[in-house]
């Protein structure tokens, strides 16, 4: 359930982020939320939605997946992680430890495990948008 957590973090990082613009109501919300955090976008909406403020009360809430790609250290190719092609049990351990992708998944082409994760970690707010404050 580390999607409340997440959902806290975005809640307080946007009311920063509205005080230091001089936004006096929040309009929209845009999160990005990469592929291997595992975090389960109806879950993370609905905490989104429970811990709304007053100064964001009509804001909508976008999160935008970002796909993992993943490039070979050996041969240089790029490929995109495909999570239908783990069972459950490499899922889950992907899910908890995203190292362990290297477990689990080689090179398409060379057949190397070692690769680096280029695109698809991590959570940030993207952007805050909302009215300035008159005078």
């Amino acid at each position: 359930m580390h999607e409340w957590a997440l959902a806290e973090g975005v809640i307080s990082t946007a009311l920063r982020v509205a005080i230091e613009e001089g936004l006096e109501e929040i309009t929209e919300i845009v999160v990005m939320v990469g592929e291997l955090q595992q975090v389960d976008r109806d879950a993370f909406l609905f905490a989104l939605e429970q811990l709304r403020t007053q100064a964001m009360r009509r804001a909508r809430f976008t999160i935008e997946p970002i796909p993992a790609r993943l490039r070979c250290r050996v041969c240089g190719e790029e490929w995109f992680f495909k999570r239908e092609a783990l069972d459950v049990d490499e899922a889950e351990a992907v899910h908890f430890l995203p190292e362990m992708a290297h477990v689990f998944i080689k090179c398409p082409i060379c057949g190397s495990p070692d690769f680096e994760i280029s695109e698809g970690r991590g959570v940030w707010l993207a952007s805050v948008r909302g009215v300035r404050m008159v005078g």
